[in-house]
């Protein structure tokens, strides 16, 4: 998926993979990832995708 600092970024969603993230996509077609994206490189970001919308972290460099 796109970072929303421009960079590609790789969420592992399949049984047995560690990190992984759980995807749901509501009848809309938006997709809300588990648990939150926290990057420690880059732009260094944290942030939950709901409902295909970013909720920043208040810990995050970026929010």
């Amino acid at each position: 998926m796109m970072c929303p600092c421009g960079a590609t970024i790789e969420m592992l969603v399949f049984d047995g993979a560690k990190p992984r993230w759980d995807i749901a996509v509501d009848a809309n077609g938006r997709p809300t990832l588990r648990p939150s994206v926290w990057r420690n490189t880059g732009c260094r970001s944290h942030f939950w995708l709901r409902s295909g919308r970013i909720v920043w972290c208040g810990d995050s460099e970026t929010a």
